[in-house]
């Protein structure tokens, strides 16, 4: 059995599609969703599905040994970021090299770093009147967005898109593709 440990932030849409995807598959499963918002969504859209939860702090993840200990503790195999703000400390990156990766709503090296993220992101892009965006799954290093590039897909920026307009493609990537690449690199764990 292989165990996944999703770490989100906000409303956890990718979360929960991710929960779902692996629901159907017997020797997969998401293990548990960690987060540093106790009100995050995420924590409810994990418990209707049964996923237990943990919430810690800032200075939990960066400071003391609660959270990889909790992971071990499990036997996680991957550690998932969908829609996570926090960067990952080198401790944890140490413990599972090559077992973190996130998904980034833009196509990196392009929109990343710091504050890079949601409606910022759309923004920026739009801004800069580029003609594509889309989505670059990585794996986590100790700085922001900066990892090997595992997976990219793109979408066409228009004229007339807005920041929602925007969202709502990378959304539709995000969906399709991140259980997908998720489950390739579990086939190779």
């Amino acid at each position: 059995m292989k165990r996944i440990a999703i770490f989100a932030s906000g409303s956890g849409t990718n979360a929960e599609n991710i929960i779902e995807y692996f629901s159907k598959i017997p020797d997969i499963t998401v293990e548990i969703v960690l987060s540093n918002k106790k009100d995050a969504f995420v924590l409810q859209r994990a418990a209707r599905f049964g996923v237990d939860t943990y919430v810690f702090t800032k200075k939990d993840l960066n400071e003391t040994t609660k959270v990889e200990n909790e992971l071990q503790r499990r036997q996680i195999d991957l550690i998932v970021l969908a829609g996570f703000l926090l960067l990952i400390p080198k401790k944890i990156i140490n413990l599972y090299p090559k077992r973190i990766i996130n998904i980034h709503p833009a196509l990196l090296p392009k929109y990343g770093g710091k504050g890079m993220y949601g409606e910022n992101v759309h923004k920026a892009v739009l801004k800069n009147q580029e003609k594509f965006s889309g989505i670059t799954i990585h794996y986590v290093n100790e700085k922001y967005d900066d990892g090997d590039i595992i997976f990219q897909a793109k979408c066409s920026v228009n004229q007339g898109d807005t920041a929602d307009l925007l969202a709502e493609k990378i959304h539709k990537l995000e969906y399709e593709n991140y259980p997908e690449i998720i489950h390739k690199i579990l086939k190779k764990l």
